[in-house]
This record gives C-alpha cells, structure tokens and sequence, in this order.
C-alpha cells in the first residue's frame, strides 16, 4: 500500500485555492509539497497543520491505495 495526496489536490481545486498559496500558509517547504505531488513520504507534522488550515481530516486529503492502482 502507498499513500496518495490525489484528495488534496482536489480539495485545493474545489476552493479555488493554488499549492503555493497553502504551503505559504501551513509554512512548509517546496520540496515538501514537491514530495506529496509524488506521493513520496513527507514529515508527519505537516499534514495536521494543512488539515488545520484547510478545517478538515486526514481522511479528506489523502487515502492509502494498492500500489498498481496509485498510477
């Protein structure tokens, strides 16, 4: 199993919001959103606070999905 962050994206699409908008906001790194476009492992603590920001749950922005089907 692999971690997709395909929700995110989506999120962000529905809000009308840009990726540099919220990593400028949570105060994370290019590299690290660079990682979840990937879908590569980025540091935990990130993730709650693009959550806190975006006011939503883990489960809203990314799911785990059998590897063939991440692609």
């Amino acid at each position: 199993m692999k971690v997709s962050c395909n929700k995110l994206w989506k999120l962000l699409i529905n809000k009308g919001m840009k990726k540099s908008r919220l990593r400028e906001a949570v105060g994370a790194g290019k590299s690290t959103f660079a990682k979840l476009g990937k879908n590569e492992n980025v540091t935990l603590s990130v993730l709650p606070d693009i959550c806190e920001y975006l006011k939503c749950d883990l489960g809203e922005i990314m799911e785990a999905v059998p590897e063939s089907k991440e692609q």
